[in-house]
């Protein structure tokens, strides 16, 4: 057991810095290290770590149910391009005025989306109403 100036002298003496490593334990303990490639072998750590983080996004696509059909199939493109890119992609439709009263047309148009993207994704969250709009999330299909 050393005393305090001890250890600093040792530490000087070898070139390194003394460290405290548990403060609150009788007697505290220190170790002898070079603090300065310490901190920067633990920021080469945390970066390689973030490097192999897969950041997912959320694109949303919103349309209404009489959307047309050319409109529909553009939509659709960026559909999948979206999950092609390992995105996921919220689709909103939104009911306006008489709309409301024809929820299955909404619903038909959701299930259509489904069946032409079901090869590269699939349904994470299914159709929901919030008020006048419809929602569904389709993330992109796992791998096999």
């Amino acid at each position: 057991m050393f005393i305090t100036s001890e250890a600093l002298k040792r530490a000087e003496e070898v070139g390194l810095d003394l460290v405290e490593i548990s403060p609150t334990a009788r007697p505290p303990v220190c170790k002898i290290m070079d603090y300065g490639k310490y901190k920067y072998d633990q920021a080469k750590k945390r970066h390689e770590a973030k490097k192999h983080q897969v950041v997912v996004r959320t694109k949303e696509i919103k349309m209404r149910p009489a959307t047309d059909e050319h409109d529909l199939q553009t939509k659709l493109r960026h559909i999948k391009r979206f999950l092609e890119e390992g995105d996921k992609v919220k689709v909103t439709l939104r009911f306006r005025g008489r709309e409301m009263a024809h929820m299955d047309l909404g619903r038909q148009r959701l299930a259509r989306i489904v069946q032409e993207v079901a090869e590269i994704g699939e349904v994470e969250q299914m159709p929901k109403l919030e008020g006048r709009m419809m929602s569904m999330v389709v993330g992109p299909a796992k791998k096999k």
